[in-house]
C-alpha cells in the first residue's frame, strides 16, 4: 500500500499547497518509489511534475534534475542526462548546496570525458534549446572543452585539499580532464603531492 498512500499525499498536497515544498517532496517520495521498483518511466513522470514554473523552490527542482540525470544515465540517455545534471548542479550551486553541487559536477563530468569537441554547443545553449520529448532515447552529444574547464576548475580546490583515501575515483576524474583536455597543469600538481595519495591506482597512474 505504499504506492497508493503516497499518491495520496501528492495529490492531497496538490489540492492544498501546490509547488510547495512539501508537495515537491511528496513527488521526490513518490518519484523514488518508483525507480527504486524500476519504474523508471513512472519515476520520470512524477519528477515532470516538478518545476520552479509550478512554484516549487529551487531546491527542491535541483534535486529532482540530479534525480532525473541519474535515471536517464541508467537508460543510456547520455545527452538529456548530461543536461539534467547541469541544470541541477547550477541550481545548488546558486542555493550554496555545496555537496550537492560537487556530486552533479563529478557526475556531469564522467559523462562529459567521453566525448570532448571544441565546437560543440556548450551546456548553457543546450539548455536554452532544449525541447519537449515524447520520451527517453539512447542518445549522447559531445562536451564542450569550456564546460569541462568549468567543472574542473570548480572542483580542484575542493577536492585537493585532502588527497587521502583508498578510492578517489574524483581525483582520478580530474587526472583523466587534465589528459583530455591537455591541461597538464591539473595533473602536475597533484602528481606534486603523490606522497599524501593513498589510492593505489592513482599512484599507478603517476609510477607509469
Amino acid at each position: 500500500m505504499i504506492g497508493p498512500e503516497l499518491r495520496w499525499c501528492v495529490d492531497r498536497l496538490n489540492a492544498i499547497s501546490s509547488g510547495s515544498s512539501v508537495h515537491g517532496l511528496a513527488l521526490l517520495n513518490l518519484a523514488t518509489w518508483h525507480a527504486n521498483r524500476g519504474e523508471l518511466m513512472m519515476a520520470l513522470a512524477t519528477h515532470s511534475e516538478i518545476s520552479v514554473n509550478n512554484g516549487h523552490p529551487l531546491d527542491i527542482n535541483s534535486l529532482s534534475r540530479l534525480e532525473v540525470g541519474r535515471i536517464l544515465s541508467s537508460m543510456n540517455d547520455y545527452g538529456p542526462a548530461m543536461r539534467h545534471l547541469w541544470s541541477a548542479r547550477s541550481g545548488f550551486i546558486e542555493l550554496g548546496m555545496s555537496p550537492e553541487a560537487i556530486a552533479a559536477s563529478l557526475e556531469w563530468l564522467d559523462l562529459a570525458l567521453d566525448d570532448i569537441t571544441d565546437d560543440s554547443p556548450t551546456m548553457a545553449s543546450r539548455i536554452e534549446e532544449a525541447k519537449p520529448r515524447h520520451g527517453p532515447g539512447n542518445t549522447t552529444f559531445p562536451s564542450n572543452p569550456s564546460d569541462v574547464t568549468s567543472i574542473v576548475e570548480y572542483l580542484f580546490p575542493i577536492l585537493t585539499q585532502d588527497l587521502s583515501g583508498k578510492s578517489r575515483l574524483d581525483i582520478g576524474l580530474i587526472i583523466e580532464a587534465s589528459e583530455k583536455m591537455n591541461r597538464q597543469v591539473w595533473k602536475d600538481a597533484i602528481a606534486s603531492r603523490k606522497d599524501e595519495i593513498q589510492d593505489p591506482n592513482l599512484l599507478e597512474v603517476f609510477q607509469s
